[in-house]
């Protein structure tokens, strides 16, 4: 037999080679005990154990992984979650059963009604099904040998964090979606995958190519296709090796330009390990890794030793502390508001701060305290309008009063706001701010109307396309004649295949992901601009 080709679509870019291990749908079955009283008390210990579970989980996670499982707790303590599973119980169906049909109902719920977004959260509720199947038939949750190619159904975000991706692997998904948060981890780590593939044979233990960049399994491969394969993924290491040299570089270009090259980070254990020299500091700090704990809102305490691990991890340069941009696709149990028929353009990110400003002073008082300890900035997201930020700056101000007059070390830091609705880059100079970055994914979506987690619309969420880039100009120039620096955080940031045409626009500020600093300075430094006028 010669070898078997299936075409799907790309979730997370790279390559990889590997044996297929074939994941089961569902955790094994047990041996109900028929009495209900029993068949209760089981799946209340089994969702203990999977909340358990699934903190052990965060407790060791990063960044949007943090987040997803700590949202996926709150659903497991949601007793309306269980509700129809126990009346089943008491009907007479087994646990096991009846959970399953419980959170099958749910599933099925999500991806009835052609949205895109809820059909790919429909993962985590698959994933809260088998972590609780998994507990009640004592079935382990890990144990993928290092180096596999993953076949599945579909793949939950907690099996995939309990894989160690550092020794390679890959994933090939009969469904899924390139928007699923398990896709969303698969490219901040690096793991390449691809989904939608439809059925496939049942080949365990096959030799297999997986290439996340054009969506294609392929198993069983001949010789020669392995050998061009492998001569690729040479290449891109041979790229990697290359631009290595740049990571501790300053950023310059050919012709002296110098360009500030930030990183964003979703979590102070990011920074384990990680050289503050290789970065002009943080241009962004998601917040909202501490309030996806599944438990009470962080206090002012919590948040302020937070604020300052990243602070003395920088050693002296910059830090921007962005205020809780919950909501759209972000959700916090107990704090965002649910059932919004469009979240994304309801209640979230300066909206939500203000509307709850018990919560915002708390975050607003926990930043000016480490502020008086070295250079950080606050960013204001989902800015729409000058009036918003002149009701955070009154909050800000007043907090600051408060804590000198108790006699706590503070300080008043500059406030900026990020510029991802097209209103706020078009009217830019009427913004009493002291510093912009522009989010190019969300002032992409916003601009475009084009969701950046809907497949079918996916090429018109382009951060390079003419309007964009426009967008991203004018706010250039109001920063150059406000006299603030205007950076940008988004995605865009952190390709180096647009760095050219991100200079271009007058940007001399860039904050991205760790892993992107080495390609991105090595391709400032292949670029000869003019300084900024």
């Amino acid at each position: 037999m010669g070898e078997l080709r299936f075409t799907g679509r790309p979730a997370a870019p790279g390559l990889g080679i590997g044996t297929l291990l074939r994941l089961a749908d569902r955790p094994g079955r047990r041996r109900p005990s028929g009495d209900a009283t029993g068949e209760a008390a089981a799946l209340r210990g089994a969702i203990d154990a999977a909340i358990a579970h699934i903190r052990g989980l965060i407790a060791s996670a990063q960044g949007d992984a943090a987040e997803i499982l700590g949202f996926q707790v709150a659903m497991l303590e949601d007793p309306a979650l269980s509700e129809s599973a126990f009346a089943a119980i008491a009907e007479g169906t087994s646990a096991d059963q009846a959970w399953h049909d419980a959170l099958e109902a749910e599933i099925a719920g999500y991806e009835a009604g052609g949205d895109e977004y809820l059909a790919a959260r429909a993962g985590d509720l698959r994933d809260i099904r088998d972590a609780v199947l998994a507990a009640l038939s004592g079935a382990a949750q890990d144990g993928t040998p290092p180096g596999a190619i993953l076949l599945a159904e579909d793949l939950t975000p907690s099996r995939f964090l309990s894989v160690d991706w550092a020794r390679g692997g890959a994933i090939a998904l009969v469904r899924g979606s390139p928007t699923a948060h398990v896709a969303m981890l698969a490219r901040a780590r690096g793991v390449p995958m691809v989904v939608g593939l439809g059925e496939l044979p049942l080949m365990e233990g096959a030799s297999a190519l997986v290439d996340g960049d054009g969506g294609t399994l392929v198993i069983a491969p001949e010789a020669a296709t392995r050998a061009a394969f492998e001569a690729r993924a040479a290449g891109r290491e041979a790229a990697r090796q290359a631009a290595a040299p740049f990571r501790l570089r300053p950023a310059v270009t050919a012709d002296g330009t110098p360009v500030k090259v930030l990183v964003n980070v979703g979590d102070p254990n990011e920074m384990d390990g990680l050289d503050s020299a290789i970065c002009d500091g943080v241009g962004l700090v998601r917040t909202e890794f501490l309030f996806h704990g599944g438990g009470a809102l962080p206090d002012e305490e919590t948040q302020y030793r937070a604020y300052r691990r990243i602070l003395h991890w920088a050693a002296g340069r910059p830090v921007v502390l962005r205020t809780l941009d919950a909501g759209g696709d972000k959700p916090i149990p107990g704090l965002t508001i649910a059932g919004e028929t469009n979240p994304f353009l309801g209640v979230r990110g300066i909206r939500l701060s203000l509307a709850r400003p018990e919560v915002f002073r708390v975050q607003l008082r926990a930043m000016a305290r480490v502020a008086a300890e070295g250079p950080v900035r606050v960013m204001l997201p989902m800015v729409a309008a000058p009036a918003e930020i002149a009701a955070a700056a009154a909050l800000l101000d007043a907090e600051v009063a408060a804590l000198r007059r108790a006699g706590v070390a503070c300080a008043r830091p500059p406030l900026g706001m990020m510029v991802e609705i097209p209103a706020a880059a078009l009217g830019a100079p009427r913004f009493p701010v002291d510093f912009y970055s522009i989010g190019s994914n969300d002032l992409t979506q916003y601009a475009m109307a084009a969701a950046r987690d809907i497949e079918a619309v996916a090429a018109l969420n382009d951060p390079a396309h003419p309007a964009i880039l426009e967008l991203i100009a004018r706010t250039v120039a109001a920063g150059r004649e406000r006299g603030v620096e205007v950076s940008l955080c988004g995605d865009a940031a952190g390709d180096a295949a647009l760095v050219p045409a991100l200079l271009a626009t007058g940007l001399r500020a860039l904050s991205m992901h760790p892993k992107a600093v080495a390609e991105v300075k090595q391709a400032i430094a292949a670029q000869s601009l003019p300084a900024a006028p």
